[in-house]
């Protein structure tokens, strides 16, 4: 199933990047933002983190990063002296190395799981206490995917992309992660022109939902 995975991402990563719809978007936005949240000297794993366009600027803030990529073209794109694992995210990874990671990081990737809530539990037995998940998902439901969808013209929408398996809005993805963590702050990152909306109404103005979420140690495991 990995190698199957492996070749279908590949090929979409190409394609999109190609198109300029890959993963740069917002890139510098959400580098920035994560890099405040997890400071320095911190020990992170970055899942689906591709060619490590994210993970550059946390190891440029002093960090030490692991990634997982299901993609192994990508993986060898990734800044030289970070460390690479090539896993189906959807499968049995890393169960051996409980509270490894200070911080670990999912940019659009959620998304993209069959059960998002086997790798929720996955990524608490990996996070000491008081680790961080943060991360961000494209917000499926804003207000411009929302008319597309009503005009049902999906392309250029999550809805839209083969590879996404879920769909989230704020709301959902506060409770998907609520059940697994605490102090669970959600945002959104969006073209300048469309900050007024965003301020006026944060859950249909945002073209990429971000989230920061601190592990909750009372969690039971079911693994």
């Amino acid at each position: 199933m990995k190698e199957v995975l492996d070749k279908i991402y590949s090929t979409r990563h190409t394609t999109k990047d190609a198109e300029g719809g890959g993963s740069s978007s917002f890139e510098e936005e959400r580098g920035k933002l994560f890099v405040n949240w997890a400071g320095t000297s911190k020990k992170i794993l970055d899942l689906g983190c591709r060619d490590g366009r994210i993970a550059r600027y946390l190891i440029m803030a002093g960090n030490e990063v692991v990634g997982f990529d299901v993609d192994s073209a990508a993986l060898k794109r990734c800044p030289l002296g970070m460390k690479t694992e090539w896993h189906d995210l959807n499968g049995d990874w890393h169960l051996g190395h409980e509270g490894e990671f200070d911080i670990v990081v999912a940019t659009e990737v959620i998304e993209h799981l069959y059960f998002p809530g086997r790798v929720m539990e996955k990524i608490l037995f990996v996070l000491k206490s008081g680790g961080l998940f943060v991360g961000s998902v494209p917000n499926a439901f804003n207000l411009k995917n929302r008319f597309r969808l009503f005009l049902a013209q999906p392309q250029n929408t999550p809805l839209g992309e083969p590879t996404h398996i879920n769909q989230f809005s704020c709301q959902m993805i506060k409770a998907l992660l609520s059940k697994y963590f605490k102090n669970v702050i959600i945002g959104a990152i969006v073209q300048p022109k469309w900050y007024w909306l965003v301020r006026l109404l944060p859950g249909l103005g945002g073209f990429l939902i971000t989230f920061k979420a601190e592990k909750n140690e009372n969690h039971s495991f079911h693994n």
